[in-house]
């Protein structure tokens, strides 16, 4: 944890890093000094006049400060390092060992084979989106290793070249910097090359032509697993291969094309997924179980039993969603468990071996507590970037019920819109429509569970609710606010909790 400290009448700023398995000592790093010390002593001055790293210690007990670092002194009782290494610390205040022997740098202790990343990266919650990044951009550097690798691949045979060459390469390996390389286009790849690559790697892989994935829906072109893989003999080594592809573009910061569905992207980040999950890649059947939800199905006379159909390649099979579900009606009393089996049934259908072959290949590339603190949007930001808005373009093919253009609730709403940052939008765009990708076409092409469906802002609720969206129709429920800091404050807590806030 950190925290900030004021010191003597020169307000020097300091920040107490974590302590590195110190218990009297504390390790401070000096950030700045006052300006006066800037103009008069030089940018590297510090109080004992020496050049430093800026980390001094504070040992409690005696009330003594250094600038040597006590473990380095055998002042813990610790063993020395080997002849010729060195420890340091991050800004962070994380120790790592230099060997000025290989001329290396490593986090794993030499006396004691340990690493301080051994449980992974420990970090406090942020909701900052680009905090988030940073901090894992910083743990992908420290899994990163030295040198480069070459993929060598032909644009006509891009899919089998890149599944061999990954596959052969072991996991460290593809943490090497990527060289990538067109036969006949040869050139230094300075990054440019091995963002086509993944670019164009991502239409092959996620192809539904394959029938390795699917279209989520009738009108939602996000991609999850297809049932039907099997049909395909090496189906699984295909999904540890992708898993594989996806985890590197993670780690590399490269962007896919397309992308998969929300619930898809809350399986990498081990979240539960439900109910509330369906509507995005099924709205017709979500509203079906919502009915049932609703409803007395006793009253109705619904006969039905804990299982389900599925088609697969053109073949009805029925699935039971427990131990002989064919035979044990759905009541009033047991449906709520209905509804959460049938949900997950749904969500999960018959893609299991798929999806533990995905996950194989994508944890030997990047562990997926690495991604613990992004929820699913950010995740599909972090894999498929960040769009650039077009506000014109969204206000010009917005609709309205029970607004008008000039009613000051929605003039609010698009100076609201013009005040936030890029990234701001996309979570507010992701919340009314539950993707941050935009169709070719731009808000004319957007499409709802019926087919096109604009950007749609609708007069619903009191001016004390929160606004609330249908994914499925694109619309957002915008209370009738009094006032424009009422509205700002209330949008800004809607799109800040979109994991499973505020959403239909």
């Amino acid at each position: 944890m950190l925290r900030k400290e004021q010191h003597g009448i020169d307000q020097n700023l300091y920040l107490l890093a974590g302590n590195g398995g110190l218990t009297t000592w504390d390790v401070f790093i000096m950030l700045t000094i006052s300006q006066e010390q800037q103009r008069g002593r030089g940018q590297h001055w510090n109080p004992s006049g020496t050049m430093n790293n800026g980390i001094y210690f504070v040992n409690h007990n005696t009330r003594i400060t250094q600038w040597e670092d006590p473990r380095s002194q055998g002042q813990l009782n610790e063993k020395p390092l080997p002849e010729g290494w060195e420890m340091r610390f991050t800004v962070d205040g994380i120790p790592y060992f230099v060997d000025h022997n290989r001329r290396t740098t490593t986090y794993i202790d030499p006396r004691t084979g340990k690493s301080a990343l051994d449980n992974g990266p420990q970090i406090a919650y942020v909701r900052d989106f680009k905090a988030k990044v940073q901090y894992f951009r910083f743990w992908c550097q420290q899994l990163a290793m030295p040198q480069h690798i070459k993929i060598t691949v032909t644009r006509k045979t891009l899919f089998e070249d890149s599944f061999q060459q990954i596959m052969s390469f072991s996991p460290q390996d593809l943490r090497r910097r990527l060289w990538v390389i067109f036969p006949g286009e040869e050139g230094l790849d300075y990054g440019g090359v091995a963002r086509e690559w993944f670019f164009l790697l991502s239409h092959e892989v996620l192809n539904p032509m394959y029938c390795l994935f699917e279209y989520a829906g009738k009108d939602n072109y996000c991609l999850q697993i297809n049932p039907a893989s099997y049909i395909n003999p090496d189906h699984l080594k295909y999904f540890r291969f992708i898993g594989r592809f996806i985890a590197m573009a993670l780690f590399h910061g490269k962007f896919i094309d397309t992308g998969f569905s929300l619930p898809f992207y809350k399986r990498i980040l081990n979240k539960p997924v439900g109910l509330k999950d369906l509507e995005s890649i099924d709205p017709e059947f979500y509203n079906s179980l919502i009915w049932v939800k609703e409803n007395n199905i006793e009253e109705c006379d619904l006969e039905m039993y804990f299982s389900v159909d599925k088609e697969i390649l053109g073949e009805i099979k029925s699935h039971d969603l427990k131990p002989n579900g064919g035979n044990i009606l759905v009541t009033e009393e047991n449906k709520e468990e209905y509804i959460r089996m049938v949900a997950e049934w749904r969500l999960s259908r018959g893609v299991e071996e798929q999806t533990q072959a995905f996950f194989e290949g994508f944890n030997e590339i990047l562990p997926q507590q690495y991604l613990q603190y992004f929820d699913a949007k950010e995740l599909e930001v972090l894999l498929c970037g960040m769009q650039e808005i077009d506000l014109n373009d969204w206000q010009r093919h917005a609709i309205y019920r029970h607004y008008a253009r000039t009613s000051k609730q929605i003039m609010w709403f698009w100076q609201f819109v013009k005040e936030i940052d890029n990234e701001k939008r996309m979570r507010l765009l992701q919340f009314v429509t539950g993707t941050c990708r935009l169709p070719v076409g731009g808000f004319a092409d957007l499409m709802g569970s019926n087919g096109p469906q604009k950007f749609c802002i609708e007069k619903v609720g009191k001016e004390n609710w929160l606004p609330r969206s249908h994914t499925c129709f694109n619309r957002l429920d915008l209370p009738p606010y009094k006032s424009y800091e009422q509205l700002k404050e209330k949008l800004l807590f809607a799109i800040e909790e979109t994991e499973g806030f505020g959403q239909e």
